[in-house]
């Protein structure tokens, strides 16, 4: 490649980058999963749209959607709050386990009796849609926030439910057929518990040493935040685990830590989630042929009736039946169901294997996710609405960002007070933080200045909060209750201990 055919690949990689963020926004407007714009985006690239680029290599589509899933699941573990994916961890892993068996087995054979497809490539169209994507049912659920222990079982199912489904794609797209299927039980089960054991470990020895190792810069924290949660997903897969479970667990743990720099890391693992998301979306509109989906389009609305209407609510309505969920909120799990970019990546292993008819199994796949996406991505807003389960969010959550002073033996802790806050009004003695920390700045509409004990907070503020190393956790957490519970947190039951001063 010469010189001026990489600054040409630059120029374009470039342009199309910022079409795609702006995508972002007009999906953010429409409520339109982002998806279908950067899916898009790759169709007209293709050889059936203006770009005429001709592009068919599914092995390495394959590859470089593994590597994005792995920032994906990354970026999503980091985000996922455990106060409030604890309590759903025994739903999820229902719907992820007996929930993926039930919507594999049934569109399976919705696939095969009305569609006529045969058994081996029904069940791996069962397989490949029974992951759901959190991220595609969240960017249509922005502005209808959703009690704690629904958006809590919908992210951990999306979390976990990759790992069995990728190995179920893999075993049906295998030579020969799937004998005895105790052993596909166990070998799911045993490869499940390496994935989250080394996830747990490397997530646990990454947050120790991030936090107690002081960087010399800032800006890698990030880098090894990512670098982290890579090696969890490597080390699974080498020790024959699931890498997916692994990067997904090591990052929660990673990111409910709370590690150095915080809000810097955070910011970073989404650009690079978005970027993923992209580049992956993009290439895999360019591996469909537009003119071949015509004869697909009957059999895939079918098959994704089947797994709407029928698969997915007797998914979530047995594998919800211990935990005695209200009916609402199992109609709305029903319906929140979403399918992105995992169904169509995996859509390439029969076709990476050689699969008879894979490309086929592309095709309908493609489709399905498509169109299904499209009917329930704007509807999931007013469905939550109907059924009265839209909640008020409250604040956002306060945004604190610590960086070790190694040889101080201390930390600084800078505080954002985000918009709703209850720490707006709250004078900086009524933060009652504990001996060892306090308030040392305050940065208000570009100025800064030191405080007095009465200098009243407000809305927008940046804080600077010195602690030492024996109080740092007590003093986010005491900052973390007066933005919930006002001046008043710790005798109102909101958290924070009031004799701590």
């Amino acid at each position: 490649m010469t010189v001026h055919h990489l600054n040409q690949l630059l120029l374009v990689s470039a342009l199309v980058l910022l079409v795609a963020v702006a995508a972002v926004r007009i999906s953010s407007r429409s409520g339109l999963p982002s998806l279908l714009l950067y899916l898009g985006i790759g169709i007209a690239m293709g050889q059936d749209g203006i770009g005429n680029v001709s592009f068919s290599n599914a092995e390495l589509t394959q590859v470089i959607g593994y590597a994005a899933l792995v920032v994906i699941l990354a970026e999503g573990g980091l985000g996922t709050k455990w106060k409030e994916i604890r309590p759903a961890l025994p739903a999820a892993a229902a719907l992820s386990l007996a929930g993926v068996a039930v919507s594999v087995g049934v569109t399976a054979a919705g696939a095969h009796y009305l569609v006529g497809l045969e058994w081996r490539q029904a069940l791996i169209i069962g397989a490949v849609v029974s992951s759901t994507d959190a991220a595609a049912v969240f960017s249509v659920l922005r502005k209808v926030p959703l009690p704690s222990r629904i958006t809590g079982v919908l992210e951990a199912e999306s979390g976990f439910n990759d790992a069995p489904v990728v190995i179920l794609v893999v075993a049906f797209s295998a030579a020969g057929p799937v004998e005895h299927w105790y052993h596909l039980i166990g070998e799911i089960a045993l490869e499940l518990t390496i994935g989250a054991a080394i996830g747990l470990a490397v997530g646990w020895l990454g947050s120790y040493g991030l936090r107690h190792v002081a960087l010399p810069a800032s800006g890698l924290y990030p880098i090894a935040v990512m670098a982290i949660a890579t090696v969890a997903y490597a080390a699974g897969a080498i020790a024959h685990g699931s890498g997916f479970l692994a990067v997904y667990l090591a990052s929660m743990v990673m990111g409910n830590a709370k590690l150095p720099h915080w809000p810097a890391t955070r910011g970073f693992a989404e650009g690079l989630g978005w970027i993923a998301q992209i580049g992956m979306f993009v290439l895999l509109g360019l591996l469909v042929t537009p003119h071949e989906l015509a004869d697909d389009i009957v059999p895939a609305l079918l098959i994704g009736l089947v797994l709407t209407v029928i698969a997915r609510p007797l998914e979530v309505v047995i594998s919800l039946a211990p935990f005695r969920m209200p009916w609402r909120e199992q109609a709305l799990m029903s319906w929140a169901g979403l399918r992105g970019a995992v169904p169509i990546i995996l859509a390439t292993i029969p076709m990476v294997t050689g699969v008879a008819g894979s490309r086929r199994i592309f095709n309908i796949v493609f489709v399905l996710v498509v169109v299904y996406t499209l009917v329930q991505g704007p509807t999931l807003p007013w469905l939550a609405r109907k059924l009265r389960l839209g909640e008020g969010s409250g604040a956002a959550d306060l945004g604190i960002e610590s960086a070790p002073l190694e040889r101080l033996r201390g930390h600084l802790l800078s505080v954002s007070v985000p918009q709703g806050s209850r720490m707006h009004g709250v004078e900086v003695g009524e933060l009652r933080l504990p001996k060892g920390a306090a308030v040392t700045l305050v940065v208000r509409d570009g100025t800064s200045f030191v405080p007095a004990p009465t200098t009243v907070l407000r809305t927008s503020d940046e804080l600077l909060v010195v602690a030492t190393d024996p109080v740092r956790d007590a003093a986010e957490a005491r900052l973390r209750a007066v933005a919930h519970g006002g001046k008043l947190a710790g005798w109102l039951g909101t958290g924070g201990d009031p004799t701590t001063r």
